[in-house]
């Protein structure tokens, strides 16, 4: 069977509605319980329930043959693995956000809040301005507020938390969705399965 790490939360339910329409059901993960692993024999599939950061580690590192994962996680920790699908859901954008009103005058260091270190480090490294980054795990909107830094780079969906919070999207890096995924060694020996995995998924995201 294909081991499949799917992120926990509504993406992965978005995700597996994806699968299942696309040939590899899985009837026993929608039934109420904690259970973490799920497999069908018969389709030839077992999936199971990760933290959404995760699934790229499983992937890597061949405890999963393949997964879906955010671009934003790609992007941020260069897993080596292969990308193989744009899904098109989990829609949003990597953007750079300050307090309305904000110009940055280049004249000193930007402080840069994110827990995005190396997508922020790496857009800021291509356009040539020098900044302080500030590494957070959680409530980056308030970081401009108290003063500790200038701008944030966060994901950005609807701009409503920004709203609430006076700040505003100055600048977007990068597109963001949900990626289908595979280890390099899974994809050799599993091949055929997996790029007829990859192709109906394809036609389901194309819907």
């Amino acid at each position: 069977m294909l081991n499949i790490a799917l992120p926990k939360g509504r993406l992965g339910e978005k995700v597996y509605a994806m699968f299942e329409a696309a040939g590899f059901p899985c009837p026993s993960i929608l039934e109420n319980s904690r259970k973490l692993i799920f497999e069908n024999p018969e389709a030839g599939v077992r999936y199971f329930w990760v933290k959404p950061s995760d699934v790229a580690i499983y992937v890597e590192r061949g405890a999963a043959d393949i997964g879906v994962a955010g671009k934003d996680i790609l992007l941020e920790y260069e897993p080596d693995i292969y990308e193989l699908v744009d899904l098109g859901v989990g829609k949003c954008r990597m953007a750079v956000a300050a307090p309305k009103g904000f110009v940055d005058t280049g004249l000193r260091t930007l402080r840069v809040a994110t827990k995005f270190s190396r997508i922020a480090q790496n857009h800021y490294t291509a356009v040539g301005r020098d900044i302080e980054l500030i590494h957070l795990n959680g409530s980056i909107e308030i970081a401009p507020i108290l003063g500790l830094s200038d701008v944030i780079v966060d994901i950005v969906e609807t701009g409503t938390t920004l709203r609430e919070n006076n700040l505003e999207v100055i600048e977007e890096i990068v597109p963001i969705s949900a990626r289908f995924i595979s280890n390099k060694a899974s994809f050799r020996f599993h091949r055929g399965e997996i790029e007829k995995m990859a192709s109906y998924l394809l036609r389901e995201a194309g819907r």
